[in-house]
Parts: C-alpha cells; sequence; structure tokens
C-alpha cells in the first residue's frame, strides 16, 4: 500500500518538528511538505496532493477553519484535515469541524494517539475523539446551524436501517463494528454508510454526526 501522505501547516516551527519526528518514525506515514500559515495551503495541496493535511486551528493571517474552507471549496478530491489544537474544548475546534474537518487533535497528544489519528482520519472508517466530538456538539451546536441541519435532515429521510447506523457512527463505532453489531457483512455496512453520507450531502462521517447532532437527529449530551 502506498503511504499515508501528511502535509504539517503551523505558526509554530517547534510543533512542526515535533510532528514531522513523530510521524517519520512509522514506516506508512510520509510527510512530504510544511507551511508556516493557512494561506499557504492551498498552493501545497495542489502541488504535493497529500492524504492528510494537518492544521493548527489558530495562526496570524488565514486560521484553519478559513483554511478548511478554502480547501474544500477549490481543490478537486481534497485531503482530510486533521485540525491541530491547544485546547479541546473550544469552539475554534468545533467551526473547524463544521466546516469540513475530518477531526482533530491536541497538541499535547502522546506520539502513539498523533500516529493512531493520522491513520484513522486517512481511512476514514471511524470517527475520531467522538465522546469529544459530542462534547462539542453540546456546547457549541446550537442556533441557526440547528433549523439548517434540521432541514438537511428531513430532506434526507433516511431509511429505518440508514438512522440506525447514522446513531452507531455518532458512537463512534468503526464500519466493523456497526457491522457485528447488527449481524451485518462489513459491505453492507459501506454502503449504508454511503448512502447516509449522499442523503446529507456530507463528505465523511465526521459531517454526518455533525448534521446529526445539530438537527437534534442524535442528542449530543
Amino acid at each position: 500500500m502506498p503511504p499515508i501522505t501528511v502535509l504539517l501547516v503551523d505558526d509554530e516551527p517547534l510543533v512542526r518538528a515535533g510532528l514531522r519526528a513523530v510521524l517519520e518514525a512509522q514506516p506508512d506515514i510520509e510527510v512530504v511538505g510544511e507551511a508556516a500559515d493557512g494561506a499557504a495551503v492551498i498552493p501545497l495541496v495542489r502541488q504535493l496532493r497529500p492524504s492528510v493535511v494537518a492544521m493548527d486551528v489558530r495562526m496570524p493571517l488565514l486560521d484553519g477553519i478559513e483554511a478548511t474552507r478554502a480547501v474544500l471549496r477549490t481543490v478537486p478530491e481534497p485531503p482530510k484535515i486533521l485540525v491541530v489544537t491547544t485546547f479541546e474544548n473550544d469552539e475554534y475546534v468545533y467551526e473547524a469541524l463544521r466546516a469540513g474537518a475530518d477531526g482533530f487533535l491536541l497538541k499535547r497528544a502522546r506520539p502513539a494517539e498523533i500516529v493512531h489519528a493520522v491513520r484513522l482520519v486517512a481511512e476514514g472508517e471511524s470517527l475520531l475523539f467522538p465522546a469529544s466530538v459530542r462534547q462539542l456538539a453540546a456546547e457549541y451546536g446550537d442556533g441557526v446551524g440547528n433549523r439548517a441541519a434540521r432541514a438537511v435532515m428531513q430532506r434526507a429521510a433516511l431509511t429505518e436501517r440508514e438512522a440506525e447506523v447514522l446513531r452507531l457512527m455518532a458512537r463512534g463505532l468503526s464500519n466493523a463494528e456497526i457491522a457485528a453489531r447488527l449481524i451485518v457483512g462489513t459491505e453492507t455496512v459501506k454502503s449504508h454508510v454511503s448512502a447516509v453520507l449522499a442523503k446529507l450531502g456530507a463528505r465523511d462521517r465526521t459531517q454526518a454526526v455533525i448534521a446529526a447532532y445539530e438537527s437534534g437527529f442524535v442528542a449530543p449530551g
């Protein structure tokens, strides 16, 4: 299998150096580039075609939220985006997830957690830190976003099985775990997940779960 290629974006050189050291120690991960600000992300993504962008959520010129929106809006077949943050319970992190980021990673995370996060986001078959996403949704996922999300959920008209799969996705279960819970094959679960994403207009399971929380389909508390 080809390696997971990673672009590091952070205005702190020491953070980039630490992430590079941790990730490049893995045989299946390759750091292909670095940038000091979100403003440099789009040209580097187009040039390097990374699998994953690990990007600081707060940067001086263009923060991780706007950089995420820009990448998803302008880059065909965009990479997975993992926002890197100092604080877990941060409204900026939730806004980045709402903007389309696939997950987040704490700067104080242990090396094994960093590697796990990159692999999990690259694979896209499970939700990263589901309990933390639920907590963020409970604290910040209210207001106008809810009305829009409810409308999306109503239009989606999920089947009973698709709804069940979405609830299990929100709990952080992987495709294999969902298959075991429902006593069906993994390929069947993948088909249901694909249908849920298509109906919700979500690019990945993280966005589908955010929509589920914001619409009230799944209670975040």
